[in-house]
């Protein structure tokens, strides 16, 4: 039996947990136990231990005590940079050239059109950085522009038919991309994960629009709640 070990490895975390709580007159409980093992069992490090070189004595305590905070930053940006290469690949052969010229067109597939600041808005893009891959796309004929009837200062743009063609091209390389992404997580894990990053996602935009200015020490106060 592969899993023999994993079994006595509980039954001896199980002994520890009873013989801490003995003297406590409460009904044990599983949700308990489980508790009890995320705070004895040693979280192993997926990167920040791999890519360290050894000599972390100038960490402060701080740093130390937010090792989980620290390994979920890393990870996400060793995510985003993986998924960078192998959109990189899907792209090889299409005159959409970077993952945010994709981004910009599948939005737009799907709004009749959207004025500039809409588009950059969904994006959660600066504002130059969202005029610039504009122009670019523009320039390639993949979107227009025109005026706005509500607005004559406004321009609103939307996907063009060359667009919309060269989306259909790359669909089916960057459904291979999502795919990959996901490696071998089971479904239940996927939604899982959605659920979390969705979590992290309105935690972020709230960020973005409405507190952008504010510094770090008070953006780190808004995550109180989760040391609790």
């Amino acid at each position: 039996m592969k899993a023999k070990h994993i079994l006595l490895d509980l039954l001896d975390y199980l002994e520890l947990y009873v013989s801490k709580n003995e003297k406590d007159n409460r009904r044990l409980s599983t949700a308990d136990f489980i508790d009890f093992l995320n705070s004895n069992i040693k979280i192993k490090s997926l990167k920040k231990d791999e890519i360290s070189g050894g000599k972390e004595e100038f960490l402060t305590e701080q740093f130390v005590q937010n090792k989980v905070a620290t390994d979920i930053s890393i990870l996400v940006s060793l995510l985003f940079r993986y998924a960078k290469i192998y959109i990189k690949k899907a792209l090889k052969d299409s005159k959409i050239n970077s993952a945010d010229e994709f981004s910009f067109l599948i939005t737009l597939l799907t709004y009749e059109s959207l004025s500039k600041q809409e588009l950059i808005n969904l994006q959660v893009m600066e504002k130059t950085s969202g005029i610039e891959i504009i122009n670019r796309l523009i320039k390639k004929g993949f979107i227009c522009q025109f005026d706005d009837e509500s607005d004559r200062r406004s321009k609103r743009i939307k996907i063009t038919v060359d667009g919309r063609n060269e989306l259909v091209v790359v669909l089916p390389q960057m459904d291979m991309v999502s795919k990959i992404i996901a490696g071998k997580l089971t479904n239940e894990e996927q939604r899982m994960l959605i659920y979390l990053l969705r979590k992290l996602d309105d935690f972020h935009n709230n960020i973005f629009f409405n507190q952008k200015n504010a510094n770090l020490k008070d953006l780190t106060e808004l995550t109180e709640y989760n040391s609790e």
